[in-house]
């Protein structure tokens, strides 16, 4: 049997990647030791979009601390690691989904959809940037990415899936409301037969934003199984490749799509 150790979280916001929390990150990632971290989405500073205006020196700020934080990310004994970052772009941000593995950075894609309402002011401060949606190999894994967002148009999870993924991973910033976005993630599974990780941000921002927490994953066949909580705030789950390959065979993946 074909298996890989996915671990996903709910980290704080505002975490920066050396002091006590992030020495509490490293203890737990020490007994885990999975094969693939998936973060939340842009996991280190505060979380930008919260105000209306783009600003430019703490557009620079967090693009300074997320490259700082990637010798951290290195250090915490994960086999790779799935994440984004903000990096500059066209005059302001793109925010840059990544794969850390053997020391080696790769960019997988730029985040193409945004909200733009109170707490998520994306579209104000994120261009679209470059780079599609193609699943990209880390270890044995065959891995899509869906940032946050981007896990409501169901259409790239069925595409993934198309291509063969094992998995869809979405590091997300999302607030308390979780229902939607278990089912999103729950769909992204059936319409791909692939295993679903999501991991979010938790506690509240600079303004208020309440962020939700609440990382959780969903086997091949739409089944969600276990969810991170304030107690439990790194999980791992063990998934079995070969089930996700014969998923594809299953309704409703085998449905033929109209031209």
């Amino acid at each position: 049997m074909t298996t890989a150790r996915i671990a996903y979280v709910q980290w704080p916001e505002g975490l920066q990647p050396a002091g006590p929390a992030w020495d509490a990150i490293h203890r737990s990632m020490e007994s885990a030791r999975p094969d693939i971290l998936v973060t939340n989405e842009m996991p280190f500073g505060p979380w930008l979009a919260e105000r209306a205006n783009f600003d430019a020196q703490a557009a620079q700020r967090s693009i300074a601390l997320h490259e700082h934080a990637l010798d951290a990310l290195r250090g915490l004994g994960a086999a790779a690691v799935i994440s984004s970052r903000p990096v500059a772009f066209d005059g302001r941000l793109a925010n840059e989904a990544f794969v850390l593995e053997s020391n080696a950075y790769r960019t997988i894609h730029h985040k193409k959809y945004f909200p733009q309402e109170p707490g998520f002011f994306e579209e104000a401060w994120y261009d679209r940037g470059a780079g599609g949606f193609d699943c990209v190999q880390v270890g044995q894994v065959k891995v899509g990415v869906l940032l946050c967002t981007e896990l409501f148009f169901n259409d790239r999870a069925r595409a993934y899936g198309r291509d063969g993924a094992d998995l869809i991973v979405t590091p997300r910033a999302s607030g308390t409301s979780l229902a939607r976005w278990k089912t999103a993630g729950t769909m992204a599974a059936i319409v791909s037969g692939a295993w679903f990780v999501s991991s979010n941000r938790h506690g509240q921002g600079a303004l208020g934003q309440q962020f939700g927490g609440a990382g959780f994953v969903v086997s091949p066949d739409g089944v969600l199984l276990e969810e991170t909580n304030e107690a439990t705030p790194l999980r791992v789950v063990t998934i079995d490749l070969h089930a996700a390959r014969t998923q594809k065979a299953q309704y409703p993946c085998y449905v033929k799509e109209v031209p």
